[in-house]
């Protein structure tokens, strides 16, 4: 209905009726009456009456439409020019244009035929149906052009009228076609323009860097081809222009008449339409184009700072996981150099952070439209920076106090050396005379001076002053050590005191006194010379008796083991129930923050609120991204916290927990098996939104994926504890438990790294499940003397190793080649390309390679093939040897 309506309403155009208007039945010559009155002239025309009313009504309609409102209201003037014709001719024309003429008229004239009869005829026929013919305007019957000259100036009639007004018919139709053309073609490119902005406006902004490039590329292009379009209008306007102005441009007398010079102010006014539009245009354009831009950058903003957090994200858990203190001066020494080597690593991802949030600044202080979704990130990327700076500084600090604490722990400890030593190296015998006890007090005095300088007169307060930063592991260390210093002390000063007493006695006079049973001492007396013979029993067991504890302690002490021993049992007790409380404090903490990543992150995932917020490369894997997290969970939550917290009251109970559990513990296994789908699916979507709300809601500093990292952290934190426990109970009750507990755990740690590296095996045709259990992996130098082959090959091999990862398993050796790929620009992952493999049921070894006590061989088929296998130290050669042995050994069992 709309179409139908749309073409009923739509006016005629020349190119509708150019048929009929070429016939040329009536024109529209340009002509004006006095005042003004546009005149159509129906020039001679022998088939008039038979032309079509449509026809007719279609032309007429036509040439009313085409003067101006202002003209076309003062009413039109017909001349009708029927001198040739009869009266018959004139009374049709009449007819026809009384009963069909649209517009509204002035005047009529008639050039009535020129014959005699036909105008007598016409004179009576006008008087009788003047009324019949329905005009409300008078119609004048004209003799001659002469008698028309009397009413419209000559100026205003064509040619055949006797005027001199220029008209060609032909170039007429040509000028109202390419007018009406050109206006069309305005109208066109207005609602292209119009189209293409709505189009611009409705426009949703891509989220990522190509499809803004490519957006931005396919709008420009539209846009200079619709520019195109413009200059081609505009220059068909004035080509247009030019033509309807050609005779006043060939001709200074000539002049335009009304009709043209309104068809010059038609096309002067669609250029000016042009230009508006235009000008429109290009101001919509250049504001979209700026937000594209705007786009563009902010969309490379955002990419460059998901890379840049990421890298900073991984700097910052790195940094966050540099938790060591280190245990001794040459410890803290490396840790210090490792801080540093972290700090270098991390200036250029630093400099890219600073770097990023200035140019971020840039775009708002550019008046940016995405300010609140930039500065944000700005703001991200300085905090980021400022608190590894600040971490950084503050690990320098600890380290730095560290440093300075076991440089005084070891000067404090090398005091007490040299006391001990100091104190064993004077002889008893040289110490009964006064001169010789002397020396030793001075000697003693002067050696406790040193205490001073290395600041140990107070180790009460020297082990106050680095309390802050102790770990159950130093602090047990350092008070061993000021136990072993108050015991230092303690001896000088009982020797102090026994020195001071012999030397007072030597100055006393010497009473023969006869010696009382009771007195005599437990074992004989050194032999002494006469003649103080009566004496020399008295004082020798005076002295032996009185003083015979510290003097054998000290032929002790010498080799450090009473004193050792004395800490160790002081000290043992409370560092168990430390290292107890802190295992069971981790435990507590570790169990929340599983319950945390469960009720905060996977089952969020389930939430109808949220789902909308889950990218669709997340859809459906929680499984993958999650692994058997619940599983650990539940297991810590519901058995093992409970367990290790009956240990408080009995921490020699502990090992038995993780024997306990050792199968429990192997789902550990599962997990870390799973870790590196779970990282790459979370480099996939991260930075998505549900994880930023999820972790909003949780107020958590960290990221989803450094939780993740926790139960990896866990698994082997417990092996470290285990090692501080057997640190303090050496040679107690309990020891044997602990260290089969360590072995347990230390097991399950090797178990999961070699499945880690297990599951990254690629080529291998078989099923790895079916090999038997992976005993050891590794690195090595492999050369292969093979009886088979060229000389050639068999020299080459001898010289250049191949590097080969070696997978041992219970059936099978496995020869792989190790490959490292970098995944997105995250750290390098390893996989395993299978080369060869070997039977362990048809192998033989041989453990040494003459020249290097690093190698042995593996062989098969009695010595047909030969693999000259070099491990990085002897130690590890001789692991493997070890396990090889073991293997071959059971399947020669077997076979019994």
């Amino acid at each position: 209905t709309d179409e139908i309506m749309q073409q009923e309403i739509r006016p005629l155009v020349a190119v509708d009726i150019i048929e009929q208007l070429h016939r040329q039945f009536a024109i529209l010559s340009g002509g004006r009456g006095k005042d003004g009155a546009p005149i159509i002239t129906f020039p001679e025309f022998a088939g008039f009456s038979e032309i079509p009313d449509d026809d007719f009504l279609n032309v007429v309609t036509y040439l009313t439409s085409i003067p101006s409102l202002e003209a076309a209201s003062i009413g039109f003037i017909i001349i009708i020019d029927r001198r040739r014709d009869k009266w018959s001719a004139v009374k049709a024309s009449l007819t026809r244009i009384a009963g069909a003429f649209p517009g509204n008229l002035q005047l009529v004239f008639v050039l009535r035929p020129s014959r005699f009869i036909q105008r007598a005829i016409a004179d009576i026929g006008i008087k009788l149906y003047r009324d019949d013919f329905k005009m409300k305007v008078p119609i004048i019957m004209l003799n001659s052009v002469s008698d028309l000259h009397g009413y419209i100036d000559k100026s205003q009639l064509t040619r055949e009228l006797g005027g001199t007004l220029e008209y060609g018919h032909s170039q007429w139709i040509h000028h109202r076609t390419a007018i009406e053309n050109f206006a069309m073609t305005v109208k066109t490119t207005a609602q292209m323009l119009q189209t293409f902005g709505t189009d611009l406006a409705e426009t949703e902004l891509p989220n990522d860097v190509q499809c803004t490039e490519e957006l931005l590329s396919s709008h420009t292009d539209h846009h200079s081809k619709l520019k195109d379009e413009l200059k081609l209008a505009v220059k068909q306007g004035a080509t247009l222009l030019t033509c309807i102005r050609e005779p006043v441009t060939r001709s200074a007398n000539s002049k335009l008449s009304p009709d043209e010079l309104e068809n010059v102010a038609t096309v002067e006014r669609l250029l000016a339409q042009l230009d508006e539009t235009e000008k429109a245009f290009d101001q919509f354009w250049t504001k979209h184009h700026l937000k594209l831009e705007q786009c563009l950058q902010l969309r490379h903003f955002e990419h460059d700072f998901r890379e840049v957090k990421l890298t900073l994200d991984n700097l910052m858990e790195t940094q966050a996981g540099f938790a060591d203190i280190g245990d001794s001066v040459t410890r803290v020494e490396n840790l210090l150099k490792e801080q540093k080597h972290l700090e270098e690593k991390g200036q250029e991802p630093l400099e890219k952070a600073q770097s990023l949030a200035l140019h971020g600044e840039q775009l708002i202080q550019n008046n940016h439209y995405a300010v609140d979704s930039i500065r944000p990130k700005c703001v991200e990327l300085r905090r980021i920076c400022d608190d590894f700076t600040n971490e950084t500084k503050k690990k320098y600090d600890i380290l730095g106090k560290s440093l300075e604490l076991h440089k005084q722990l070891d000067k404090a400890s090398q005091w007490c050396e040299a006391g001990i030593y100091l104190l064993a190296s004077q002889a008893v015998d040289k110490c009964q005379s006064q001169e010789g006890a002397e020396t030793a007090l001075l000697e003693i005095e002067k050696f406790l001076v040193t205490a001073k300088e290395h600041q140990l007169s107070n180790p009460k307060e020297f082990y106050n002053q680095f309390d802050m930063i102790l770990t159950p592991e130093i602090k047990a260390n350092a008070q061993r050590i000021v136990q072993k210093l108050e015991d230092v002390q303690e001896m000088f000063d009982k020797r102090q005191v026994s020195l001071k007493k012999l030397a007072a006695k030597q100055t006393r006079p010497v009473q023969p006194v006869a010696p009382h049973p009771e007195s005599s001492p437990k074992r004989a007396s050194p032999k002494i010379t006469r003649p103080a013979a009566a004496s020399s029993p008295n004082l020798s067991s005076h002295f032996q008796v009185q003083h015979e504890l510290p003097w054998s302690a000290l032929s002790n002490i010498n080799s450090g083991l009473s004193v050792r021993s004395i800490i160790i049992n002081f000290t043992n007790k409370t560092n168990s129930s430390h290292i107890i409380n802190e295992l069971i404090e981790t435990e507590r903490v570790y169990v929340e923050e599983l319950q945390s990543i469960i009720e905060g992150y996977a089952s969020e995932m389930d939430n109808p609120n949220l789902v909308h917020l889950i990218p669709s490369a997340l859809q459906n894997k929680k499984e993958i991204l999650f692994g058997n997290l619940p599983e650990i969970y539940y297991f810590h939550n519901r058995i093992f916290l409970k367990e290790i917290e009956n240990c408080i009251e009995n921490p020699e109970l502990l090992a038995r927990c993780f024997l306990k559990r050792k199968e429990d513990l192997q789902i550990y296994e599962k997990y870390c098996q799973n870790k590196p789908r779970s990282e790459a699916l979370w480099r996939q979507c991260g930075d998505s939104i549900f994880f930023q709300e999820c972790q909003r809601k949780l107020d958590h500093k960290l990221s989803l994926d450094a939780y993740l990292l926790k139960p990896v952290q866990r698994i082997t934190k417990y092996q470290l504890l285990l090692k501080e426990m057997l640190k303090c109970s050496k040679n107690s009750e309990g020891t044997a438990e602990l260290e089969e507990a360590l072995a347990t755990v230390l097991d399950i740690i090797k178990s999961v790294n070699d499945s880690m590296h297990q599951i990254a095996i690629t080529g291998y045709e078989g099923d790895v499940s079916e090999l038997g259990k992976l005993l050891m992996q590794g690195s090595f130098n492999v050369w292969t003397d093979h009886k088979k082959g060229h000389n050639k090959v068999k020299d080459l091999a001898r010289f250049k190793p191949m590097q080969r990862h070696l997978f041992l398993y219970t059936k099978m050796l496995l020869f792989c080649k190790k490959r490292e790929e970098n995944t997105d620009g995250h750290e390098k992952t390893a996989s395993y390309s299978f080369k060869n493999s070997l039977k362990m049921s048809t192998v033989g070894i041989t453990e040494n390679v003459k020249g290097d006590n690093k190698k042995f061989e593996i062989w098969y088929n009695g010595r047909e093939e030969v693999y000259i296998i070099q491990a990085s130290s002897v130690e590890l050669k001789n692991t493997w040897i070890s396990e090889i042995r073991k293997v071959l050994t059971g399947q020669l069992e077997a076979c019994r």
